[in-house]
């Protein structure tokens, strides 16, 4: 089973380029974000006639996530627990039943947290507490849980082709990088660096400043497996040459593959 995350940066714009990636990855499971669409809006007669399921929490003009599966999707559930305050869509969950048994996923669209100094850096760490307890609570059901998505965090100093020009900026924060290492530390691994540890892997290439044809990137999209997913990965990826498609999202997808 191939799954799959991406941050596409606005689904309607992104529609033929999401379709062509289907087809050629072939992916099981994707996990979406940064629609910028409410879901009434999301094209969802594409991807159904693509051969997927369609289950969306979408918000108008910003954030939105998704999950698109060729097996039914079941127990679907918008929204991270911890604040019934907090309007933003950002956290979708569901099932997948296979063959081995239930596949747990979570579609999540970290708070960028920037610029530093705001309210916007103590919502990011804030949400970070809640998807750690909210992970530690689905760990005691010792099922695969993959949470996939865009966490808006660098976890190393590799994993950024200039690691200095973000010291500043909350992706890189030592608090940033200490709530990923959190998670981790629950359990969790990270699915791209389990299978390979080389330098200049990047899921992101600003617009700006011609980052994409001097690979200027940062790696921020990951895949975070429970033990019991991680015990049943085979291989993982980043499909950078997706970047140069025609009007490209600054992101690219990454993907795992686990035996089911």
């Amino acid at each position: 089973m191939i799954i799959a995350t991406w941050n596409v940066n606005s689904i309607k714009i992104r529609v033929e380029n999401t379709i062509s990636w289907l087809k050629e990855r072939n992916p099981d499971v994707v996990c979406l974000q940064e629609l910028k669409c409410v879901d009434e809006a999301f094209p969802r007669e594409a991807f159904e006639a693509a051969g997927y399921n369609v289950a969306t929490h979408g918000q108008k003009t910003y954030n939105g996530v998704a999950i698109l599966s060729k097996l039914p999707l079941e127990d679907v559930t918008p929204r991270l627990p911890g604040d019934d305050a907090d309007e933003q869509a950002r956290y979708l969950e569901a099932v997948v039943s296979t063959p081995a048994g239930a596949v747990r996923i979570g579609s999540l669209y970290l708070p960028n947290g920037n610029p530093l100094g705001t309210e916007k850096f103590p919502y990011k760490i804030g949400w970070m507490n809640r998807l750690i307890a909210h992970a530690r609570n689905r760990l005691t059901l010792e099922e695969p849980f993959l949470l996939c998505g865009d966490y808006n965090v660098i976890p190393m100093p590799i994993d950024a082709r200039n690691p200095k020009d973000w010291v500043n900026d909350a992706l890189f924060q030592p608090e940033s990088r200490g709530k990923l290492r959190e998670l981790a530390a629950l359990g969790f691994t990270d699915a791209i660096r389990a299978c390979d540890t080389s330098a200049e892997l990047y899921s992101f290439w600003d617009y700006q400043a011609g980052a994409w044809p001097r690979n200027n990137g940062i790696r921020i999209d990951h895949l975070m497996l429970s033990p019991q997913a991680a015990d049943r990965l085979v291989t993982a990826g980043i499909d950078k040459h997706v970047r140069g498609f025609e009007k490209p999202s600054d992101h690219v997808p990454v993907w795992c593959e686990i035996r089911v």
